[in-house]
């Protein structure tokens, strides 16, 4: 399986998309530049996913910024041994601070994240899935951004529904169902598709709505 790795890979991909979807190409015209959208994997990283789950990247990149200069260095037996005050100054929510909580007790009880990522992807989302506090999207999202995994799309990704449903004209958006029935068509390159379409959201929306990563 190769790893997206390089802007080259994201090319590849897409042209490989253009030619089985033609619809993509003009997705593909409008969206700009695709980034790599590429994190190390690690603990930090799974952080900055789950503080980004039900918020805006604005507000998700400013809390991660709070928590990762409040807990410095940022690693599962800091977050165990904080107070209350430290999630809350952080402007976390009590269910965020339970599930930080819950995957820093996971990865020091042997959660491997460095491993997940040379896993199959289903046997990695069911891994990780298992840890309250982790779900499937969150799951996805770490291994596309941690790991570069080919063929992952999270289909329940408001900003990917968006995307689609404009650029392929779905009035009301595709739900998480429907989405990924759509996306079917675009393996085993659903990776990149997935950054394709949230670089389309940035340009229709004018504003990120990926989750973060350290892009490259």
């Amino acid at each position: 399986m190769r790893r997206i790795s390089t802007l080259e890979d994201i090319a590849a991909a897409l042209d490989a998309l253009c030619a089985a979807d033609p619809r993509l190409a003009v997705v593909r015209g409008m969206a700009g530049e695709v980034p790599l959208r590429r994190s190390q994997p690690g603990f930090a990283s799974l952080v900055s996913i789950i503080v980004s789950q039900q918020v805006s990247r604005a507000s998700a990149d400013a809390i991660f910024a709070r928590l990762a200069g409040l807990a410095d260095p940022l690693m599962p037996q800091l977050l165990l041994a904080a107070d209350d005050a430290l999630f809350r100054q952080a402007g976390l929510s009590r269910p965020k601070q339970r599930a930080l909580l819950s995957v820093s007790q996971a990865v020091l009880d042997g959660l491997d994240l460095q491993g997940l990522c040379d896993i199959e992807a289903q046997q990695a989302i069911d891994s990780m899935t298992r840890v309250p506090g982790i779900g499937r999207w969150t799951a996805e999202v770490y291994l596309l951004s941690a790991a570069g995994h080919p063929d992952v799309f999270p289909a329940r990704d408001v900003a990917l529904q968006s995307a689609v449903g404009h650029a392929l004209g779905i009035d009301p958006r595709p739900n998480e169902k429907q989405l990924a029935a759509i996306a079917e068509s675009w393996r085993p390159h659903r990776g990149v598709a997935s950054r394709l379409f949230w670089a389309y959201y940035k340009e229709i929306k004018g504003r990120e709505g990926a989750p973060p990563s350290k892009t490259q």
